[in-house]
């Protein structure tokens, strides 16, 4: 199974990119997304824990093992567009 690195920019420049060591072993770019965005959820559940203002200009910057860039995952896509609701 492939390795994804959630990298987490949390502000412009290359100081403001966390980047993550470890990966995690996901079936492919479709469950690296909704892996993401669980992380994201959790993270901003959390906000107190951190030093960041606003969660919704952070993303993630997603790599492979190869370290090649896979996906951008903003975190403001934890929120639904108020069309998407039924």
């Amino acid at each position: 199974m492939p390795r994804y690195f959630l990298n987490l920019r949390h502000q412009p420049g290359p100081d403001g990119l966390a980047v993550d060591p470890e990966g995690d072993e996901l079936a492919d770019v479709i469950a690296v997304r909704e892996h993401a965005l669980r992380a994201a959820r959790d993270l901003i559940a959390r906000t107190q824990s951190y030093n960041v203002r606003d969660w919704f200009v952070c993303a993630f910057e997603i790599t492979d093992a190869d370290g090649r860039h896979v996906l951008t995952v903003p975190f403001s896509d934890t929120v639904p567009d108020a069309g998407d609701e039924d």
